[in-house]
């Protein structure tokens, strides 16, 4: 009995010792400042264009002049454009694809998954067959969160910021609404609704003044009317869906499916083109309402498809014939 108490005892003693030698809670603690914090890092990836249909054209390398919403609309306006190159195809999902998993590994977050053309599946893996269809049922905000992410992958200098702050989630509406473009970064962007209209007009010879998208011109330099707009892009008259990028013929500049396919976003708010403008690339409004889209489309609804035509709506807005080309300041 007393070796039990003893034994009882001594256990005691060593627990209680052993609970002294622990640190308390609040001691201080020295840190090594050598040591390394653990950070979560963007994945690095060398972009490497696997894409014919990602293709850059230099459509203005000086300063330029021309009226926007010539012979097109009740009221029109003298722009300038400065150097910039844009995409001689509208963006195909399966680019968009890749960026967007990109993205979404390193926390860029979309409101719409795109699909291909106007009947694909949301969200899934590119096919073969239909990879080149443009991307569809993406919004404003979706696009510009893309080209954010597009710029970082492949190494540029993002274009859209909120408060200094990269812009990497489309879900966040009112922040996108409120975006700066650093039109001096040499980022992918939208492009303006001048630089688009400018690029729809362009000719070997100069800018066409017709209200087809044609850029087609005879060898008098004046407008060529024999050029039948359906074999210049996807129009309600010709097709009752979309259709791989760069099958129709190109306009005047080398681009194509300016006039048909699918609506392409630009980065203007919609307003009267005799309405103040909000910076020196000539954008419109600071805000506004209502993005612009340009260019007619597959789609019945979307009838018009003339260089100077323009639609709007909502940048939370997304439908199968909605898609966008990029853009970059040079």
């Amino acid at each position: 009995m007393k070796r039990t108490i003893g034994l009882l005892v001594v256990s005691a003693f060593v627990f209680i010792a052993s609970f002294a030698q622990q640190k308390p809670v609040n001691e201080r603690r020295d840190v090594d400042r050598t040591e390394k914090k653990t950070q979560k890092k963007t994945e690095k990836v060398q972009f490497k264009n696997q894409y014919p249909e990602l293709e850059l054209v230099r459509i203005a390398s000086t300063n330029s002049e021309f009226i926007i919403g010539e012979k097109s609309q009740t009221i029109s306006a003298k722009r300038t454009v400065r150097p910039y190159s844009i995409n001689r195809y509208e963006t195909t999902y399966s680019l968009w694809h890749q960026v967007r998993s990109w993205a979404e590994r390193n926390g860029y977050v979309f409101s719409n998954p795109g699909q291909e053309g106007n009947n694909g599946r949301r969200g899934m893996l590119p096919t073969k067959a239909n990879s080149t269809q443009p991307v569809t049922n993406i919004n404003w905000y979706d696009v510009i969160v893309w080209c954010n992410a597009l710029s970082e992958m492949d190494g540029r200098n993002p274009c859209y910021t909120y408060k200094g702050q990269v812009i990497r989630d489309a879900t966040d509406m009112a922040v996108c609404d409120l975006s700066k473009c650093d039109w001096n970064q040499n980022g992918y962007r939208l492009p303006t609704e001048a630089e688009w209209e400018y690029a729809a007009r362009k000719t070997s010879s100069g800018l066409q003044s017709d209200l087809l998208a044609s850029g087609q011109v005879n060898s008098n330099g004046v407008d060529d009317e024999s050029v039948e707009v359906t074999t210049l892009g996807w129009i309600s008259d010709n097709s009752k869906e979309t259709h791989p990028v760069g099958k129709a013929t190109a306009n005047g500049a080398g681009l194509f499916d300016m006039c048909g396919n699918v609506l392409e976003f630009c980065w203007d708010w919609e307003a009267s083109y005799d309405a103040p403008q909000s910076d020196n690339r000539q954008t419109g409004p600071e805000y506004g309402n209502e993005r612009v889209l340009r260019g007619g489309s597959w789609n019945q609804y979307t009838m018009f498809y003339g260089a100077g035509d323009r639609y709007s709506f909502n940048p939370s807005e997304s439908y199968n014939y909605f898609g966008f080309r990029i853009a970059v300041s040079e």
